[in-house]
């Protein structure tokens, strides 16, 4: 999403990337990972050909004979044991690039499977199904107004290093900068002390996995320091004094004890949050991948309602992008409509949580998964238990992957698609446009030709559909090109931007501030803001029966901004410098188990191990342990040349399948009981 200025030396050869200084949004930001395509554009291990597994060896093939072979196998495969045959998991790039974004759904509908999974569900679904459950769309979704907030209280989230993530900043840091300038004041609650953290007029630590708690010691407290702030809302809101009787008994000094945050922080916090003319809560990942990360965004949702602050400027406000993503015509979301197979788990929008994939693999019965498809994802490093789903996928039938490498997951596959480079492409922003902190739109044209031995992806997309229909005996219905697609979708969204004036914005285009629009577009069965979904309340429950600290370690992950999940180690310009796969540890929980720095330890949890490197860090918060995902990569079979020469064990070998967020399925992967030991 920032503007980027590509440099190429006289023989035509891209040889620097910069900043555009002329973009709207951006303004000349650059972070590590926009200057790394370089190392994407020249990567040796980068496939460019279709390969198709012989035995234990690889060659190459043309793309005609790797369409029919995917075709064949596929739909026999479907023939013989019933759509549900085949799963698909879809990794976190396709949301990034418009040849994902907007082929895949024809792929998906003429797959017919039930078994669909992606990162959604060990990433943001508790954002999603909330906002589906209050407001009746998935991705109806209220983004922090950062450039105009006087107090940004931010649980769980670490921007500095992201970027923003489901809020879509160019230069955060810059923004966050702006904001303190102006008076405004930034707290952050992490039990890490984070790059965010440092730039903060204030950090306190929280224990992993009670940030609920929290939340409703906070919002009890609001109630306490005056009524909500209803005015604007006039009579959308439905249910709101059940949600808050509801809240009412949880006492604040109990919620102190377990989060480890003191009841007079919690009254300060709250004072200032409602003394101030505009604010904001946020919580991302940190919240969203624990075992409550559902009533985390409830309870977000409802201290902006209280406060007076949803749909209010400076608050948190929906964007209202050129192609929407909401409204008629879109995928509102759902849930429950099917359930998987071996553990009954509901599915939500479609998806079932991939914690349940490597069952659904090796459970046999109808039902069960004997192919799979991969589109832009290494589920191996990325999901719960991954050596599990490792395992599993040696059992298949027949797996195809759409991808770049032949990494921990596609190594298992019968056929690798690689796409060309997204340089070659026509993009358009459709996802991150729609939680960016600003209305904005931009057309990027390729700059580079496209080799004539290579295939965007969504014309691998396009040929897979083609080729599974003809294998079905049905009839395909390709969607024009990019190019075409593009102007078709900006025209048909009603925002009054046409595609020439679009096209002719070569920097791309600022359309102003986030404006309240919320309560024009709720699409409730109600029309009303529900404040109460009967499945968070049942979920309260179960919080209340959770059994206070235990004493036991617990493990949180941590980002980098030099790191992008796993699917850009093999990037020279990203891995340099100082290893950052070490498990982190508080100096005191080092010497309470006779450990050092820089030891090399064991990390079990429920009878999962990994082996790392641990290192002390005053950061961390006594009784917390930190460890970064992604990592894991020297694996048999890996082509990553710089990649597999890094260091690190997978945290999600760790991680528990059946641990999940109850409502929604995401996976819980923060906040796991854990025990450290010297290796050997």
């Amino acid at each position: 999403m920032c503007g980027l200025e590509f440099q190429f030396d006289e023989a035509g050869r891209l040889a620097r990337i910069r900043g555009d200084a002329q973009d709207p949004f951006s303004r000349g930001h650059l972070c590590p990972k926009g200057n790394a395509i370089l190392d994407l554009e020249d990567d040796p291990d980068r496939l460019k050909r279709p390969l198709r597994r012989r035995g234990s060896a690889w060659e190459e093939i043309g793309w005609d004979e790797a369409f029919a072979l995917a075709g064949e196998r596929l739909g026999d495969l479907q023939s013989r044991h019933g759509a549900d045959a085949l799963g698909v998991y879809l990794g976190n790039p396709n949301v990034h690039h418009f040849g994902s974004a907007a082929y895949l759904p024809p792929l998906l509908r003429t797959l017919r499977t039930r078994n669909l999974f992606s990162a959604s569900s060990v990433d943001q679904w508790p954002h999603q199904f909330v906002c589906w459950l209050m407001y009746g769309h998935q991705l109806l979704l209220p983004i922090p107004d950062v450039d105009r907030t006087d107090f940004f209280l931010v649980l769980g989230a670490n921007p500095v290093a992201s970027n923003g993530s489901l809020f879509t900043t160019g230069g955060i840091a810059r923004r966050l900068e702006a904001l303190r300038a102006r008076g405004g004041r930034l707290v952050l609650l992490d039990p890490r002390r984070t790059e965010t953290a440092k730039v903060a007029d204030e950090h306190v630590f929280i224990r992993p996995g009670t940030d609920a708690w929290f939340l409703l010691g906070f919002l009890n407290e609001l109630r306490r320091l005056g009524p909500p702030r209803l005015a604007r809302y006039g009579d959308r809101l439905r249910g709101l004094d059940e949600a808050l009787a509801a809240i009412a008994p949880f006492e604040l000094e109990a919620i102190a004890a377990r989060t480890g945050v003191p009841a007079e922080v919690i009254r300060r916090l709250a004072a200032q949050f409602w003394a101030a003319p505009r604010a904001c809560i946020y919580g991302r990942i940190g919240v969203s991948t624990q075992k409550f990360g559902s009533l985390c965004q409830w309870l977000m949702q409802l201290i902006n309602l209280v406060a007076g602050q949803l749909d209010a400027e400076g608050g948190v406000l929906p964007n209202e992008p050129v192609i929407p993503v909401t409204g008629p015509g879109t995928p509102a979301g759902h849930h429950d409509k099917w359930r998987s197979r071996v553990r009954g788990l509901p599915e939500f929008a479609g998806e079932l949580p991939v914690a349940a994939l490597a069952e659904e693999i090796v459970t046999p019965g109808p039902g069960q998964i004997r192919g799979l498809l991969t589109v832009a994802g290494n589920p191996v490093l990325s999901t719960p238990d991954g050596s599990a789903l490792e395992r599993a996928l040696g059992s298949l039938e027949f797996m195809v992957s759409v991808d770049i490498y032949l990494n921990e997951t596609t190594r298992h596959a019968d056929l690798i698609l690689p796409p060309a480079s997204a340089l070659t492409q026509h993009h358009y922003d459709l996802v991150f446009s729609a939680f960016a902190v600003r209305r904005l739109a931009r057309w990027n044209r390729p700059i580079l030709p496209l080799p004539p031995d290579q295939r965007g992806d969504w014309e691998i997309l396009q040929r897979l559909g083609q080729a599974l229909a003809t294998a079905a005996g049905k009839p395909w219905q390709p969607l024009p090109p990019p190019e075409s697609l593009i102007p078709a979708l900006v025209a048909a969204g009603g925002s009054g931007l046409d595609a020439e004036t679009l096209a002719a914005a070569e920097h791309g285009l600022d359309l102003g501030p986030l404006r309240p629009s919320l309560l024009g577009r709720l699409q409730t069965a109600s029309g009303g803001i529900e404040c109460a979904p009967p499945l968070l309340l049942a979920d309260l429950q179960r919080l209340a029966q959770e059994p206070p600290p235990d004493g036991e370690l617990r493990l949180i992950g941590r980002r980098h901004v030099r790191s992008n999940n796993s699917w850009m180690h093999n990037a020279p310009r990203l891995v340099k410098g100082a290893p950052r796969h070490h498990l982190l540890m508080h100096p005191a929980d080092l010497a309470a188990r006779g450990l050092a720095s820089e030891e090399e330890v064991e990390v079990t949890c429920a009878g999962r191990r990994l082996v790392t490197t641990v290192q002390a860090s005053d950061d961390m918060m006594p009784g917390v342990v930190s460890l970064p995902h992604g990592f894991g990569h020297a694996r048999p079979g890996v082509r990553l040349q710089t990649a597999t020469q890094i260091p690190g064990a997978s945290y999600n070998d760790l991680s528990d399948p059946a641990a999940l967020d109850v409502p929604s399925g995401n996976a819980a992967l923060s906040g796991l009981a854990v025990q450290v030991r010297r290796a050997g």
